[in-house]
């Protein structure tokens, strides 16, 4: 069985973005990127202080006072 996910309606939140204030009416993660402008495969993400993978961030949904942060993944070793 696949169940759809149900995003709540769209209503405008503040969020922490790289410690700056934010808002947005995103409700998931890969939503705010597309708002964004931002490549999601050229960033890596975390929701308060918690690493999204990007085949997670559709899923990952957004409330009020949520701190993302975006930063370049590290490669190699």
């Amino acid at each position: 069985m696949n169940a759809a996910l149900t995003l709540p309606a769209a209503s405008t939140i503040t969020l922490t973005v790289n410690g700056a204030a934010h808002t947005t009416t995103a409700c998931t993660l890969a939503q705010w990127m597309v708002a964004q402008g931002l490549a999601g495969d050229a960033l890596a993400t975390a929701v308060n202080g918690a690493f999204v993978p990007r085949t997670q961030r559709a899923q990952r949904l957004l409330a009020e006072g949520d701190a993302i942060v975006t930063f370049q993944p590290i490669e190699g070793g």
